[in-house]
Parts: C-alpha cells; structure tokens; sequence
C-alpha cells in the first residue's frame, strides 16, 4: 500500500464499502460491524478535515470542492449517530443504513472525481507522501471517536472547511449548531 494521502483515502473508501455490503448482508454480523464502520468513519472524517482539506483548499485550490466535502461529511456523522442509537435488528436500522449509503457512495464518488484528482495534479508526490503520513497519524489518533462528539478544536476545522466565518468568539454548542445549520445549507 502506497504511502500517498490519495491512495491511502480511496484504501478506506473500498473498506467502507466492504462493510455497507456486509452489514446489508448478513444482519447478524450488525451489533459487530456496525461499531467498526462508525469508528472507520469518524477517524478517516476527522483525518481527512484536519489534515487532507486544508491542504486541498490552500495548495490544490480545491475550496468550494472542500466545502461541500465538509457539508457531507456532517450529514454522514449525523447518520452514524441515528444508526449508533437503532437496534440492529429493527427496521429502522435498515432505513438509517440505507441513508447512510447513499449519502457515503455520494460523497465518495464526488471526493473522487474532484477533490482526490485535483490533489493529484497539483501536489507533488513527496507533498501527498506526507500527507499521507499525516493522515495515516491523525486517522489512528482519533479511532476511537464517537460521531456527533467532535471537540471545539474540530468544530472549528469544519467550520473553516465550509468557509465560515466569525465564529471564534462563539461557545462550543452555539458553533456546534451552527456547523450543522452551515452543512444543511
């Protein structure tokens, strides 16, 4: 596997599809898999906003692409929290999944056709390779994060992903809403 940030995001783009298909098809695995794809998620979210879109907005100019990506983002947490709080074995379940699937191949396929490509024409190898490394260190550091738990230091990375402004002298909740109302936009 390729030390490149590009790779090593498109790596976890396929695991995440692994797990969609396996926890659509074998229900009994869910109170296993679900738990992992939410932490796979939340730690490549919060790598990829702390580490990849800055980058991708300030070098490879890719700022409304980084926005948007942000905005996904958010929508994709607050379907991991729902589906965090759904028995595995209801209905509900299924039609969280199922939200979650379609807003995450969404995000993928446009992260992928935009974001990821311009990266890789306008940063050179060795810049994507510390990227990489980068990612690869934060994505670890926040395995264990549960969605929807994001701290003021991150809230105000999402911010700054979705180019919001003032809101620095805002209090944790208050910027917490208003990253969300941005995201729904």
């Amino acid at each position: 596997m390729s030390g490149d940030v590009v790779d090593l995001i498109m790596a976890d783009h396929r695991e995440v599809e692994r797990l969609f298909e396996e926890l659509k098809q074998h229900p009994e695995k869910r109170p296993l898999l679900a738990p992992v794809l939410s932490a796979l998620l939340t730690a490549h979210s919060r790598a990829e906003e702390a580490e990849v879109y800055p980058v991708a907005r300030s070098e490879a100019g890719e700022t409304e692409e980084v926005a948007h990506s942000q905005e996904e983002h958010e929508l994709a947490e607050e379907l991991l929290v729902r589906m965090n709080e759904c028995d595995p074995e209801s209905p509900e379940f299924d039609e969280v999944l199922q939200e979650l699937v379609d807003a995450v191949t969404h995000h993928v396929q446009e992260e992928e056709s935009t974001v990821l490509p311009g990266m890789k024409s306008r940063l050179d190898d060795a810049r994507r390779m510390e990227l990489g490394d980068a990612f690869a260190t934060s994505r670890a550091e926040h395995m264990g994060d549960k969605p929807g738990k994001a701290s003021r230091k991150e809230l105000e990375m999402q911010a700054r992903n979705m180019n919001m402004s003032g809101t620095g002298d805002m209090n944790k909740a208050r910027l917490a809403e208003e990253v969300k109302k941005k995201a729904k936009a």
